[in-house]
């Protein structure tokens, strides 16, 4: 078929790596869409990871690599002009507080709420509330739903280690600071001092 030509170039020039949808393509008809997707994927030029997502891979010495999870739920958020935070188990191992990979991955989302599953893992996009999503650094936000999993009697040293690893690499500190107030008090009287620490040792540098 000739009329494919333009929709498959299209296509084969998105650089590897990247997610693509089968809504991407709105000045098409919708079953025509579906017959050029298809045949991408019988030749080898995409990958279908679930019903309407696809990924153009990038290739190694070992074959084709297939997108991350966390970069898959991130496209999908962009797409759909959402926001989403890992939460649980999820956000545990986003921040390095666990090394156990979930099979389940479970965001919170502004958008709609959804499950899409991949095989023998799946993710789920849940609705939540705006104060969830209302932190000025992303560190804070991951940290409160980590910390919310592990829970107040779970944090041991180990954990404080890598709270301070996180905490000495993040560049916003007078924002980091401002979302302290907005953290629920266990949590507060567990990181402020933390980066009060950073903060002392920023201004003595400066000096």
């Amino acid at each position: 078929m000739t009329e494919d030509k333009p929709l498959r170039q299209i296509i084969e020039e998105i650089p590897p790596g990247n997610v693509l949808f089968r809504t991407d393509f709105p000045q098409y008809n919708v079953e025509f869409v579906g017959n050029v997707l298809t045949k991408l994927v019988e030749d080898n030029v995409i990958v279908k990871l679930a019903q309407g997502i696809y990924y153009r891979p990038k290739l190694s010495r070992f074959g084709a690599v297939k997108p991350s999870i966390i970069q898959l739920a991130e496209s999908i958020a962009k797409r759909d002009n959402a926001v989403i935070l890992p939460v649980g188990e999820t956000a545990l191992n986003e921040l390095g507080l666990s090394t156990q990979v979930p099979m389940t991955y479970t965001f919170l989302t502004n958008g709609s709420g959804r499950t899409i599953n991949l095989g023998n893992q799946s993710i789920v996009f849940k609705r939540g509330v705006p104060r969830n999503f209302a932190y000025k650094t992303t560190l804070m936000a991951y940290l409160v739903q980590a910390l919310r999993a592990l829970g107040k009697d779970n944090v041991g040293e180990t954990e404080l280690s890598q709270i301070r690893k996180l905490i000495r690499m993040e560049p916003e500190q007078d924002k980091l600071r401002q979302d302290l107030m907005m953290v629920p008090i266990w949590m507060r009287k567990m990181i402020s001092p933390i980066i009060i620490k950073k903060g002392n040792e920023t201004n003595t540098l400066d000096k």
